[in-house]
This record gives C-alpha cells, structure tokens and sequence, in this order.
C-alpha cells in the first residue's frame, strides 16, 4: 500500500515507514505542499495512493465521491512524528485489509 502524506503530517514519515509501506511520498514530493484539496485528491488517484492526513476534508471529499483514492484519517490530535509513525506500523493490517476492501473508501485511526 502507497500512501501519499498531506502536509499537516511530516516528510519524515516516508523514510520511516519505507520498509512498512513502500513508494509512500509526502505531497512536497510531488511540488503539491502548497496545492488545494482537490490537487492532492487527483495526484493520489492517477498515482494509486491512498491519502494519509489529519484534515477532514479528504474524510468529507471520500464520503462526497468515494474512491479511489482511499483515506486514511489520522485523529490523534496534536502529537510526534514517532507517535504516528508507530500508529502506523502498528495498525498495518488493518490498513492491508482497507486497502483490499473493494467497498471501503475511509479508515479512521486513533
């Protein structure tokens, strides 16, 4: 599973979850830190990622016009990188099975 991190996660977490969740980028990769909503929607969709973000809008835009991509929202309020990069790896499966859920455009984590 690719993730694409929205900018309100740090671009640390595509070197920490390397080996977890390979070709993951944050949106800087793509010149996107700056972009609206709807241009990091269109980069993960065209580029198969799933958008890994704290903000609610991708939450409201996934239940508005489903998938792909598939949203991960991250609702652990104000933490570390390391905090959300262990959140991460601890819930993996669950993320695989999120992902091969056909059915299923958001996974809410806490």
């Amino acid at each position: 599973m690719k993730l694409l991190f929205d900018q309100n996660l740090s671009h640390r977490l595509t070197a920490q979850l390397a080996v977890d969740y390979p070709g993951s980028v944050h949106v800087r990769d793509f010149n996107l830190a700056s972009a609206d909503d709807q241009d990091v929607w269109d980069c993960a969709r065209v580029n198969g990622f799933a958008i890994a973000s704290k903000d609610a809008d991708f939450e409201q835009r996934a239940m508005l016009y489903g998938h792909p991509p598939k949203v991960i929202w991250i609702r652990t309020g104000n933490c570390s990188t390391a905090s959300i990069a262990t959140l991460l790896k601890s819930r993996q499966g669950d993320l695989l099975a999120f992902d091969a859920d056909p059915t299923e455009a958001i996974l809410i984590l806490s």
